[in-house]
């Protein structure tokens, strides 16, 4: 490899590694934004870190960024802040726009924060056959929901408590831009399910009911599937994990 070509890819490995870290960037603003009171600027921040953490991993294994620059594990950057971003972003929101019952709420807050550090740190975290172990912590989509969907907030306490346990439960769940079986569909509607995010965001204050129903199919959609395919398909994830 010519130098000029290898300072080049030293040059783009960063790049991809600066990109992954501009997450955290993110997540400090999102920060400031509760603080203030704009939870919608919140929200927006969300939406860009989580778009941030949807390009970095394939620029990563284009910049070979592994093989460029070993010495620096941006896995371990990518995990820290995707624990910033989809856990402490949105359990300080929900803590802040007061979405459970003020009596529970500071002894909730914790579990989500524990359990998905934990399983942020395990190394069953995602399986070589590219599925999340146990609720992929996506508590950035659960707390939009608690929020535009306006529900009791003694639902919002119970299901957070719910799904924290769901944390540890060892289902997999699917990971949508690598895991194989029928990708091109949860990515197609992941995208249009994306796009009404996008049009809730924009109608806050007054978010329209009817397509905050809607845009729950696909949740939905993404539950049933993982769920069908850790039943169906059980023996072959045990056996892709013995071999790594």
């Amino acid at each position: 490899m010519k130098k000029g070509e290898h300072a080049w890819r030293r040059v783009m490995a960063w790049a991809v590694h600066l990109l992954t870290a501009s997450g955290a960037v993110v997540g400090g603003w999102c920060l400031v934004a509760i603080h203030r009171g704009d939870y919608r600027g919140a929200f927006f921040g969300m939406v860009l870190a989580g778009v941030i953490d949807a390009v970095d991993g394939p620029l990563a294994r284009l910049a070979r960024v592994k093989e460029v620059l070993p010495q620096f594990d941006g896995a371990k950057l990518d995990d820290i802040v995707d624990y910033l971003n989809y856990v402490v972003v949105p359990i300080v929101l929900i803590q802040a726009a007061n979405l459970m019952p003020e009596s529970v709420s500071i002894w909730i807050v914790p579990f989500p924060l524990l359990t998905s550090a934990y399983r942020f740190c395990h190394v069953s975290a995602k399986t070589p056959d590219h599925f999340f172990t146990g609720f992929p912590s996506y508590w950035n989509i659960l707390a939009f929901y608690c929020y535009v969907g306006r529900s009791p907030l003694w639902f919002n306490a119970v299901f957070i408590l719910f799904a924290a346990i769901m944390v540890l439960v060892p289902i997999r769940y699917i990971y949508p831009s690598r895991t194989r079986i029928l990708r091109p569909l949860t990515i197609g509607l992941g995208i249009l399910w994306s796009a009404s995010l996008l049009i809730l965001l924009w109608q806050l204050p007054d978010p329209s009911p009817s397509l905050v129903a809607w845009s729950l199919l696909y949740p939905i959609y993404y539950t049933a599937l993982s769920f069908a395919l850790h039943w169906r398909l059980p023996q072959e994830g045990a056996r892709i994990s013995s071999k790594a």
